[in-house]
């Protein structure tokens, strides 16, 4: 029975994986020498590892290829179940929708990476402008979603249990602000080394992959197509963005991925399952907010500001406790591995 559900799940979303995996490794020998032709290389701060100097003028933007990978294994699918006569206007909808939403999102780290980049402005758009573009960017997701599907559904899984919590609009709106907002800053902070944020994003869209699958009741299948063609397109761009990185994928990237990430946890109504199965993306961002108000505290008690991790984010402490990138990479995504299976494990309408 198990083996023939997950031989259904292969079959199911080989298509776009493996478009996606394609189109991307493909796009890399073209696209990374433009790059460099183009001298859109990454500056790297000063206040960051020493080490990290020498990758600066490494090829920024990378995340264009695998944004056009996952879009075109997306598109081919549609027409390909239009050709077939199995083309669903909600379904194909929604996973349309799930992508348009996501590149809206890439769009703005985009014109944050084209400020850096060609501005010469390090720091890209001010948080503020950032800010206003996702608050966008998740009004416009929300208002489409309850087009397509003529309501919003405000339900929420409770992991480990099988009680749902259903939340009232004017609550549930701003719930799942937070949860985009939080989501796509967090994958935006988890990229700061080698092949970090494209590793852990593929073993989480596995992750959705599987559960997008198996959760028929609500509909899941969009949630598993896009799953897989994100999969598809991170292993396709870690061929380049493994260290030694030849390209990264910037705010272009790094944005569109948080972006895909959260609506999938949104429209499968698992976000507080995101805790567990998004955990490394969660301490990235933690670890943040922890130093950043312990420095504050202290200075203000002592007259010095103290820390409680030696950098943050939370990779880079690693980093400094001289860790290799490779060995972090490869404990982070192990890391997500085992919880995005409590996480399955946790979620009883799976089973």
């Amino acid at each position: 029975m198990i083996i023939e559900l997950f031989s259904n799940l292969v079959r199911a979303d080989l298509f776009p994986f493996l478009t996606a995996f394609a189109v991307t490794a493909v796009l890399g020998p073209i696209f990374i020498p433009w790059l460099h032709k183009l001298k859109f290389g990454q500056e790297i701060r000063e206040e960051g590892p020493k080490w990290h100097q020498k990758k600066s003028g490494t090829p920024t933007m990378g995340g264009i290829m695998f944004i056009i990978g996952i879009g075109i294994a997306i598109i081919a699918l549609c027409v390909l179940r239009a050709v077939h006569g199995s083309f669903n206007a909600e379904t194909d909808g929604k996973l349309l929708l799930l992508y348009i939403i996501a590149l809206g999102f890439g769009v703005v780290g985009f014109v944050d990476d084209y400020i850096k980049v060609v501005k010469k402005r390090n720091l890209g758009l001010k948080p503020m402008q950032k800010l206003i573009l996702q608050l966008v960017m998740t009004i416009v997701y929300v208002v489409a979603a309850y087009i397509i599907e003529g309501s919003l559904s405000t339900s929420i899984f409770i992991p480990f249990t099988s009680f749902t919590i259903t939340l009232p609009v004017w609550l549930y709106v701003p719930f799942i602000m937070f949860v985009m907002l939080g989501t796509v800053n967090a994958v935006n902070l988890t990229d700061g080394l080698d092949g970090l944020a494209s590793t852990v994003t593929f073993v989480e869209a596995l992750y959705f992959m599987i559960a997008g699958f198996f959760m028929t009741v609500i509909d899941g299948i969009h949630i598993s197509a896009m799953a897989a063609a994100v999969a598809g397109g991170m292993l396709g761009f870690l061929i380049y963005n493994r260290h030694p990185a030849k390209v990264f994928m910037g705010d272009t990237g790094s944005l569109f991925l948080g972006g895909a990430v959260a609506i999938m946890a949104i429209d499968t109504h698992t976000e507080i399952f995101l805790i567990i199965a998004g955990f490394v993306y969660f301490m990235e961002t933690l670890s943040v907010i922890m130093q950043t108000t312990y420095f504050k505290y202290t200075r203000k008690k002592y007259g010095e500001g103290r820390r409680i991790f030696k950098m943050t984010p939370i990779h880079h402490h690693f980093e400094m406790c001289k860790w290799s990138e490779r060995k972090i990479v490869a404990v982070f995504s192990l890391a997500t591995l085992v919880l995005c299976v409590i996480a399955i494990l946790s979620n009883t309408r799976l089973f």
